[in-house]
């Protein structure tokens, strides 16, 4: 199988947290490691058994336990901001993968439930410890009565794997949008070093200037001064011999 296939067959069973537990930054990356033969089947908590299962079927190799040192699968989740504790730091929204926390600086963070994956990256970061993940509900994030993508189940469902879909996009989307903010800080330091350079460029050329016209004033005044001395020498004495 052509291997940018295998990864999309690998990529399409990760349940899509995004949560980085399986020692990558993101479900593609362990998608391509696994695909190259870099990391192990059983790196993914929020997978679960059944996960393992999937992939040991693409794979044609034999299912193994899950390796706990990455986690255990957890109860599903979302996160939660006390929204009274919140000192809108933006170190959440800037933590998550998907893009799920909405809110301007030193003003108040809310978590979208629906987009939000249960991955906890946000959790660390804040300062505050305003916050908690509770079970989701399943109504207010649009889902129904069916778990979220990030349950081990999404792998037989149609609904979780539209999630799961939604999130990988979410998750794309936000890569390029930080690819793009990236180019426009390099695009915006560019022209300021530009613009600087130039500033200098421009007063190195006055004070270019200043000193040429300087020193050639400089050069007449000596060439006049050689002159009028020359002829105060050339001029002859007052005759003083009669009264």
């Amino acid at each position: 199988m052509n291997e940018d296939l295998l990864v999309a067959e690998i990529d399409a069973i990760l349940p899509q947290t995004q949560c980085r537990r399986c020692g990558f930054s993101g479900c593609l990356p362990y998608a391509k490691a696994i695909a190259e033969g870099h990391a192990e089947i059983n790196q993914c908590p929020p997978g679960g058994e059944e996960g393992i299962l999937a992939l040991a079927r693409l794979l044609g190799v034999s299912p193994v336990p899950l390796n706990t040192a990455h986690g255990v699968p957890k109860p599903e989740a979302v996160a939660l901001i006390d929204e009274q504790l919140c000192i809108g730091c933006t170190l959440c929204s800037q933590a998550c993968p998907v893009d799920a926390i909405v809110g301007a600086a030193r003003q108040m963070h809310t978590v979208i439930a629906a987009d939000c994956t249960g991955c906890e990256l946000c959790i660390e970061p804040c300062p505050v410890d305003c916050i908690s993940m509770i079970p989701p509900r399943h109504e207010a994030a649009g889902l129904g009565d069916k778990p979220p993508a990030w349950t081990g189940s999404h792998v037989a469902h149609g609904d979780e794997k539209k999630a799961a879909d939604r999130a990988r996009e979410r998750y794309q989307f936000r890569l390029q949008r930080l690819e793009r903010e990236k180019q426009d800080r390099e695009k915006r330091l560019a022209r300021k070093a530009g613009t600087m350079t130039t500033n200098v460029s421009s007063a190195a050329a006055a004070n270019l200037k200043k000193v040429t016209i300087q020193a050639a004033l400089e050069r007449a005044r000596a060439a006049q001064a050689k002159v009028s001395k020359k002829n105060n020498d050339a001029s002859p004495l007052p005759d003083t011999s009669h009264p």
